[in-house]
């Protein structure tokens, strides 16, 4: 068994963002292999999340971020179940990580739940008009239209974007928030103003 160090201990919980004891577990784990331990964490991570998913979260923050030179403008409410998680450093900083998410990649909807009947149903009428899909059998037409209907949530709703640069999606990044700060998180909804828009 690998004797793991401090300084290794704080290298991961500084990347994860998870409790001291959390990342010394394992790391023992692991036998001190950080990449296999970040992927441990966040698996765990994701089995909190989904516990906690059924709870009732009715505080939170309103908050909004007026983008640089003041063109796009951000209204969110991310609930939780405190009021005092709402004032942790940790939660604000998501909040506005999330304000930030909607004013650079302008999405609809907070998910695919989100996304009105009648909205859904011309997304899939016109999927399945497109002449790539509308050739092919109607089986493997449907899985056409299925995979593009995917790539089209993860461009309009919020929850299903790619977070900044990253390979994690927004989503994966609440759930993680979820599983450090021990609340479930929902954001509720938002609104994104852009400077001369529907003139």
């Amino acid at each position: 068994m690998a004797t793991i160090s401090a300084a290794a201990v704080k290298d991961l919980r500084e990347r994860t963002g998870a409790g001291y004891m959390d990342c010394k577990r394992v790391l023992d784990e692991t036998g001190g292999d950080v990449e296999k331990a970040i992927v441990l964490l966040r698996e765990r991570g994701l089995a909190a999340a989904a516990k906690k998913s059924g709870r009732d979260a009715r505080e939170g923050l309103v908050s909004s971020y007026i983008h640089t030179g003041g063109r796009v403008g951000v209204l969110i409410e991310v609930n939780c179940e405190t009021d005092f998680v709402a004032r942790t450093d940790e939660f604000q900083k998501l909040v506005r990580d999330l304000a930030v998410q909607v004013a650079g990649l302008a999405p609809l909807y907070v998910d695919a739940d989100g996304i009105p009947t009648a909205d859904l149903e011309l997304k899939k009428t016109e999927l399945a008009a497109d002449p790539t899909a509308a050739s092919k059998p109607a089986e493997i037409r449907e899985k056409i239209v299925d995979g593009q209907l995917q790539k089209w949530f993860r461009e309009v709703c919020l929850l299903e974007q790619p977070f900044r640069d990253e390979e994690r999606s927004v989503r994966d990044l609440v759930n993680e928030r979820i599983s450090t700060i021990g609340e479930n998180i929902r954001v509720r909804r938002f609104v994104r103003y852009a400077l001369g828009e529907e003139l």
